[in-house]
């Protein structure tokens, strides 16, 4: 199974930044997907996933948004409101048995790599 994540970049605070995850090798519409992010010097902490609900973190609720499309096997987070303490490494992850919400890291099966998002204040 890969991820193939894309679309992180620099952004000014209040900006919007769009990520994508392509999945391959996997029956996608299986798997519950997320997304996590890691910022300098901190835990990798958990954002947002999806199964047949959606789930997010307190601090990106009302502005982070994640969707899914099973016939393209993709995975969408639109990051509106951006602000600095945004700024981190996100990655994708997909799970095939996981139903908690917030998704375990320990619960993650594939990961992908690392896409990197700063945003200016």
């Amino acid at each position: 199974v890969q991820l193939q994540a894309s679309g992180g970049g620099l952004v000014q605070a209040g900006g919007s930044l769009r990520f994508s995850c392509a999945s391959s090798g996997c029956t996608f519409s299986s798997y519950a997907m997320g997304w996590f992010r890691q910022a300098p010097g901190k835990e990798r902490e958990f954002v947002a996933s999806i199964r047949w609900n959606t789930y997010y973190t307190d601090s990106v609720k009302g502005r982070f948004s994640i969707s899914r499309d099973n016939a393209k096997n993709m995975v969408y987070l639109q990051m509106n409101s951006l602000k600095p303490e945004d700024t981190a490494v996100y990655y994708c992850a997909a799970s095939r048995f996981s139903t908690s919400a917030p998704m375990p890291e320990n619960e993650v099966d594939y990961w992908g790599k690392g896409t990197q998002v700063t945003v200016s204040s």
